[in-house]
């Protein structure tokens, strides 16, 4: 749910993320989003009743799994798509909507890890991914409320020299000319509050909102022929002498190939990804419109900041303030949302002390030790592909685009991301949880201090 770029206190925590209850979740607040209540409609789809066969099954309606059976059925695959929920109820139609640059770590992180040949070919992959996101809403006529621009900003003064050194490396070694610092003045005037010291502006990209991609990409795909089915839960993945089967509660698929894009809703679904893929409750909180003559972001930026637990906030079309930050490193739904997120707006802007909150909801966002998206083949002829950690809007639609090049011939894309070093989540099922939920909380302290 969250989104941002990556600053000095966040970027390589040595755990991260509680482990999710060994089965699948719901999304939390499902039906209160602000963006499910602005849309004008939300088709649905029907539930899989019956057994049927196809070249490719895909198990999760979201970003990921939507973009990859559009992609399919443009080429004349046939493709077949489950969501165990609604299309969008995870993460893809719950989130932040912030598309950022690069990938989740800074470009000078993976030069120190990659080496700088493949750092820049991660770096220019992502910004394939910005404008296939762009091309493909433009093609198909997806209204996705673009806004221009961006905003990462240091909570520090001690982390004001590292954005700075930031842009000028984006700037001079990844030939990124949109991004530029801010000192402490400007950033002022830009947010409309003196809260940070610092920090960067890109014009390169900006924000969208997310359900309208997901109701647009679905749209696309069942046009294209894609077999769409909600509330269809898969139960079982099975792959043999060249077949994969997924059992649902109604029939079973069996398919060549399939793809698991279920993100942080998983559960004991496929035990490799729950492996290196850990989900975190993350939650946003819409107001009501503040108004033209409002000062807050005059410009219609949306921000992130240095904060191990990030807060990122916009705009919305409309004029109301998305503010979402509130995390929880727990499995039980949080029951005051709305109190913790006008808090937080509060300290930030402190003339919206008692700003009214229409929506309040949240999500599972799925994560990785390094913060790096985890694609892996898990059986024969079956990919997973989920941990987007922050980055899915822009990275997952991509993902799903390069699983259709490879089902169609070209794995050269893809390959960049399967080939990142993605670790196991210490602690086995039985100590995980306990630890990540003692190190998260460490981090979350360092915030403040």
């Amino acid at each position: 749910m969250g989104a941002g770029v990556s600053a000095p206190e966040r970027l390589r925590p040595a755990s991260t993320f509680i482990d999710q209850t060994m089965h699948y979740q719901s999304p939390i607040s499902p039906g209160h989003s602000w963006y499910e209540a602005s849309l004008a409609e939300r088709p649905q789809y029907p539930t899989l009743d019956g057994s049927r066969q196809a070249d490719v099954v895909i198990i999760g309606g979201g970003f990921t799994g939507l973009s990859a059976a559009a992609h399919l059925a443009a080429a004349g695959v046939d493709v077949t798509l489950i969501e165990a929920y609604r299309l969008g109820d995870g993460a893809s139609g719950r989130n932040g909507g912030q598309l950022n640059t690069g990938q989740r770590a800074w470009p000078e992180e993976l030069e120190t890890e990659y080496g700088f040949t493949r750092a820049k070919a991660l770096f220019d992959l992502a910004e394939d991914a910005k404008q296939h996101l762009f091309d493909f809403s433009a093609t198909h006529d997806i209204d996705i409320d673009y806004m221009p621009g961006q905003m990462s900003l240091a909570h520090k003064p001690r982390y004001v020299k590292d954005y700075r050194a930031h842009a000028e490396i984006l700037a001079t070694r990844f030939d990124y000319p949109h991004i530029s610092f801010m000192d402490a003045e400007e950033t002022a005037k830009r947010l409309g509050s003196t809260r940070y010291f610092g920090g960067t502006r890109d014009t390169g990209t900006g924000h969208i909102h997310p359900m309208k991609l997901v109701v647009g990409t679905a749209r696309v795909a069942a046009a294209a022929g894609a077999h769409l089915f909600e509330n269809t839960q898969a139960t079982n993945i099975a792959s043999n002498a060249g077949k994969v089967m997924v059992t649902t509660p109604s029939g079973t698929i069996t398919a060549q190939k399939c793809l698991i894009a279920v993100n942080a809703y998983g559960g004991n679904l496929e035990p490799i990804s729950a492996a290196h893929v850990m989900p975190i409750g993350s939650f946003i909180g819409a107001t009501v419109p503040l108004g033209n003559d409002s000062p807050v972001l005059p410009g219609g930026e949306s921000v992130d900041d240095s904060r191990f637990v990030v807060r990122y906030f916009r705009r919305s079309k409309d004029g109301r303030l998305l503010f979402g930050g509130r995390e929880v490193y727990a499995v039980d739904d949080p029951k005051d949302i709305p109190q913790q997120i006008q808090r937080q707006i509060a300290e930030i802007f402190p003339g919206l002390g008692n700003v009214e909150i229409t929506h309040a909801w949240g999500g599972f966002v799925g994560i990785t030790m390094p913060r790096q998206p985890f694609v892996r083949e898990v059986m024969p002829n079956v990919i997973s592909a989920s941990g987007y950690s922050g980055h899915g809007v822009m990275l997952s639609n991509f993902v799903g685009k390069l699983y259709a090049e490879t089902v169609t011939g070209n794995t050269d894309r893809l390959k960049l991301f399967k080939d990142l070093k993605i670790p196991a989540f210490p602690g086995g099922r039985r100590l995980r949880a306990p630890l990540l939920f003692l190190a998260l909380n460490w981090y979350a302290l360092r915030d403040r201090i």
